[in-house]
């Protein structure tokens, strides 16, 4: 299968496991990557793909949870697109696909300038 076929095929799965659950995207249960990013074992897992694809198997070393829960926060992530997955023979290769990052960092960003704004006002009254 093509990169792309494989990018639509995950899509469809994400979509069908958030159809089981009843759910549409706007839901508050929906997951989302600022809730993706609340786990240190999902930013972990994102941290060593930065790296490149991994197995499972390989993105389980060195972490503090059995296999099958890793196996659920890569479905978490998987599910809010910041993974994809390929399937390679019996393996699955676990790929980083940062485009949903965009979204955090121009939150990040907003909230920065609020702050800067803020302590800028706090140093001129300081001054004062």
């Amino acid at each position: 299968m093509s990169e792309k076929s494989d990018m639509i095929q995950d899509r469809k799965q994400r979509v069908r496991r958030v159809a089981e659950r009843g759910e549409t995207s706007e839901s508050a249960g929906a997951p989302d990557v600022f809730g993706a990013l609340a786990s240190p074992v999902r930013r972990r897992l994102l941290m060593a793909l930065r790296a490149g694809p991994r197995t499972v198997s390989d993105l389980c070393e060195g972490l503090p949870v059995a296999r099958p829960a890793v196996s659920e926060h890569l479905a978490l992530l998987r599910d809010v697109g910041l993974v994809r997955v390929q399937k390679r023979g019996r393996e699955r290769v676990y790929h980083l696909d940062p485009r949903p990052l965009t979204e955090v960092g121009a939150w990040l960003n907003v909230m920065l300038a609020f702050w800067n704004m803020r302590l800028g006002d706090l140093d001129r009254i300081g001054e004062e």
